[in-house]
């Protein structure tokens, strides 16, 4: 079964949006019957896939359909239950794989809700009515705001470990100390706490902002979203741009789009990526940008990539390569870029720049080796040139070969590769890049607007290296060859530790230090096994571990 991202309201079986001015409202409504694959019932709000495809869109429409929106309340549409997390008896047959991908865009959803106020001027504000256990929780903690009903009965948990023998798998661990900063030892109760905390004890521990009354609910969350709507800076009355369906080819080997076309090589273990650049020229200004919509070339892209990204994580598994290519005049693709930068201040400008910094955000925590490649007729330049630097490792064609009319490879810098575009580690690419070299950093930054040729930008140390045409094909057919005769499980461990130089942040340790442990803790016996907890959940039999530590 191919796995599908693409939704729309119309089709939610899990969700409701409501709109009040300013305030939407996001209803968690899981269909229990409504489960991505059979097997399983989604009961008491737990999720799976499917549902997560479902928020996920939610949240991109929030973003660019209603630019209204300044705050959105998350709720829950069952009596007494927030959200039971991430559905057990899903994770016990699914296969290691499909568990690992579904945490990691589950956890992408929740770091685009946690960063809309910084990208879109938007507050989410999370009120919990009844149990929000696991996962739950942790869709909670994402938010800027929660509001536990005081009812004696309303409570949070993370009870993975102490019941399932695994991690919370979607950030709680990270987020309890790193955001909502509970002391560690009251984190290490709340994390062997199988029934939770509640009231004012919760308020008191940090693990929720505040307690009200059911009684007094309604009024509260008026003054509350009010006083956060009035601080925000999206416009009042600006038109939204719909996200209709993409238009997508699927074929056995490939799959197109208006903006790349990807060939799958099965045989090799390789998806090639083609990023074709604008067909026409960039719109004068913000308006007219606004005008195109959807048909806005760097959106358009930013949607494609952002799908072909997630089809090709989720369903071409055995393709552990990926191979990055352009095409198209660079010089179009700057006035794009140039748009984008001076235009920062307009709402939908900032959404669409920002939407490229999530997708590249996707790259950079994509279990495949990233080749980037500056071939004759390449269009790497500013924005688009995050591709080379997001990359294990870049190559750049000398000059043309004979016959060949298209333009030599050049890559251009802007001020969009210094700073506007972060990883999750807080810095640039190419401030990671050059994390030991803060004069190659400088160097880099000093070529802003210049054209710079494959040898130049392999004295600045912007791609790995250069070749020309009698080299090109055989170092890259030996780079790549090399490369698939390589453990899979390596080169993740090896290409994970290697992307995020640098600082740690939060978000690096929910993608590197937690995901990898989680991933590990997964597989075991004690949680995986036969005997494992996973499997006896929920069965009145208790799991039975292997007691060694490792």
């Amino acid at each position: 079964m191919r796995i599908d991202f693409q939704t729309s309201p119309n089709t939610y079986r899990h969700w409701r949006l409501d709109f009040d001015g300013p305030v939407a409202t996001v209803t968690m409504d899981v269909d229990a019957e409504g489960g991505l694959v059979p097997g399983y019932e989604l009961k008491l709000n737990s999720y799976d896939l499917g549902v997560d495809i479902e928020l996920y869109d939610a949240v991109m429409r929030l973003k660019f359909e209603h630019p209204e929106v300044k705050v959105i309340l998350l709720e829950s549409g069952k009596d007494r239950v927030f959200c039971a997390g991430a559905n057990i008896r899903m994770l016990s047959q699914s296969s290691h794989t499909h568990k690992v991908n579904f945490c990691k865009f589950t956890n992408e959803t929740r770091n685009t809700i946690e960063a809309a106020f910084e990208d879109s001027g938007q507050r989410w504000v999370a009120v919990i009515n009844g149990t929000a256990a696991g996962g739950g929780y942790e869709l909670a903690l994402a938010t800027d705001h929660i509001v536990l009903i005081d009812d004696n009965s309303s409570s949070v948990s993370l009870p993975e470990v102490p019941l399932l023998a695994v991690l919370p798998g979607t950030g709680g661990l990270t987020r309890v100390t790193d955001k909502r900063q509970v002391r560690r030892d009251r984190a290490d109760i709340f994390c062997t706490l199988e029934e939770g905390i509640r009231g004012q004890r919760a308020v008191d521990w940090r693990l929720v902002d505040e307690t009200v009354k059911a009684s007094n609910l309604e009024d509260h969350l008026t003054g509350l979203t009010g006083d956060i709507a009035s601080k925000s800076d999206r416009p009042d009355n600006a038109q939204g741009v719909a996200l209709p369906p993409l238009a997508r080819e699927f074929t056995d080997d490939g799959v197109r789009y208006s903006t790349l076309e990807i060939e799958l090589d099965r045989d090799a273990g390789k998806a090639s990526i083609l990023v074709k650049g604008p067909d026409s020229d960039a719109p004068a200004d913000a308006a007219a940008a606004l005008e195109q919509g959807v048909d806005f070339w760097p959106l358009r892209l930013c949607r494609e990539l952002d799908d072909a990204i997630l089809h090709l994580r989720a369903n071409e598994l055995t393709l552990g390569i990926w191979e990055i290519r352009s095409e198209g005049d660079a010089a179009r693709v700057l006035v794009y870029d140039a748009l984008l930068e001076t235009g920062l201040d307009d709402w939908f400008l900032r959404e669409v720049f920002n939407y490229w910094k999530r997708t590249m955000k996707r790259f950079d925590v994509t279990s495949r080796t990233l080749i980037a490649l500056a071939e004759p007729g390449s269009c790497f330049a500013g924005f688009l040139a995050e591709m080379m630097f997001a990359a294990d490792r870049s190559y750049m064609f000398i000059g043309t070969e004979e016959g060949d009319n298209r333009p030599e490879a050049n890559l251009t810098l802007t001020p969009a590769n210094f700073g506007p575009l972060p990883m999750g580690n807080g810095l640039s690419r190419l401030e990671t890049r050059f994390l030991g070299e803060m004069d190659s950093y400088s160097n880099a930054k000093a070529e802003i607007d210049n054209t710079i040729d494959a040898e130049r930008a392999s004295v600045l140390g912007l791609v790995t290296d250069s070749f020309d045409d009698i080299d090109w094909e055989d170092e890259i057919r030996i780079l790549l060859e090399e490369r698939a005769s390589f453990s899979p499980d390596g080169l993740t461990g090896m290409e994970a530790n290697l992307r995020f130089a640098g600082p740690e942040t939060m978000e690096t340790k929910i993608f590197g230090r937690l995901t990898a442990w989680q991933n590990w803790i997964f597989q075991r016996p004690n949680a995986a096994g036969e005997d494992g907890a996973l499997l006896k959940y929920g069965t009145g039999v208790r799991a039975s571990y292997d007691k060694k530590r490792v």
